[in-house]
């Protein structure tokens, strides 16, 4: 008999209850938030092409979601308005009577424990496409926040629960948190998207928002992805500003950033698992190159190990089935 001093890790994944009862991270209900895009008129629920499960939907098409969010417990939503009139200063998404700001009403007055989170940005709002205001064909930093503190308010007022400003301004936590004081709204938490990189992942979403930017690219205010000191710089100014969460933008391929966030800051760490990626996992699916329910619980699970305590995914509605049936 083989007498070398060897440690014995299989003892502990023996058996499915062995292994559950020495599992380190869980996926909750309570972690996942499921983005929804809004859209005016009626009678409107289209599939975005690039995003199979996804649609964008009126208002009156809105109950019937929401019924189904509530019945398999997905707790909290994220906003994003698609107006049919663009501006060059975005107008819509600061209009008391803007898409987004509908949608919170409607959903506030009929399911109130539902958690609204307000995407805080213009891109979708502006005829070109930039999250901010254009002046010689650069986006200008200050101005534009102005018009961003107008949007955090407007959504507030409206009803939303938590501000979440996806612009990457310099200094937009400060002024939109300043501003939501000064309106009275100082118990509105900022879910800052506090690390957010220039991705090509970010394509399918542009179709279902609409919003692709019509001249150059977001490179001069959206983070390059090859820096990581960079993340943290970022992060620490929305804390010092008064962010209230963090979030990392894209997910997969940006779990060691999930983690560097996760050690150096005392705040929940959200990631969002973004339309590529799901888009990626559902053109797999849909070939029968992969067993989707495994990779994208895999996935989540990931997410959670690498430190995130929320996740903003497109896999929610699914996640959720798959997590009742275990």
């Amino acid at each position: 008999m083989n007498h070398l001093p060897f440690s014995r890790h299989r003892r502990l994944r023996r058996s499915a209850s062995m292994r559950a009862l020495v599992r380190e991270n869980f996926l909750r209900l309570e972690d996942l938030i499921y983005p929804l895009f809004i859209l005016e008129g009626e009678k409107k629920r289209e599939e975005v092409r690039s995003m199979p499960g996804v649609f964008r939907l009126s208002i009156d098409q809105l109950k019937a979601e929401m019924d189904e969010l509530v019945q398999l417990g997905i707790k909290s939503v994220l906003l994003f308005g698609v107006p049919d009139e663009k501006d060059e200063c975005g107008t819509q998404a600061y209009h008391d009577y803007g898409i987004v700001q509908v949608a919170t009403r409607f959903i506030k007055e009929n399911y109130p424990d539902v958690v609204i989170i307000a995407d805080t940005c213009l891109c979708e709002y502006t005829d070109h496409g930039h999250c901010g205001l254009i002046e010689n064909s650069d986006v200008v930093n200050d101005a534009s926040l102005e018009l961003l503190v107008k949007t955090a308010v407007s959504q507030a007022e409206a009803g939303a629960d938590i501000i979440a400003p996806s612009n990457m301004m310099d200094g937009f936590v400060a002024a939109i948190r300043a501003g939501l004081d000064e309106a009275g709204f100082e118990n509105i938490p900022i879910m800052s998207y506090a690390v957010k990189y220039a991705s090509a992942f970010y394509g399918p979403f542009r179709d279902a928002a609409d919003s692709t930017p019509q001249f150059g690219d977001r490179k001069t205010y959206q983070m390059d992805p090859a820096n990581r000191l960079e993340a943290m710089r970022e992060a620490e100014s929305d804390v010092d500003e008064g962010a209230d969460f963090l979030i990392v933008k894209p997910g997969m391929p940006y779990l060691d950033i999930v983690r560097d966030v996760k050690n150096n800051f005392n705040l929940p760490v959200v990631i969002y698992n973004v339309s590529g990626e799901y888009s990626m996992v559902k053109a797999a699916a849909q070939n029968d190159w992969i067993d989707e329910e495994r990779i994208v619980m895999e996935m989540l699970t990931g997410m959670k190990r690498a430190g995130a305590d929320l996740i903003i995914t497109y896999h929610a509605k699914d996640a959720a089935r798959w997590l009742k049936e275990q």
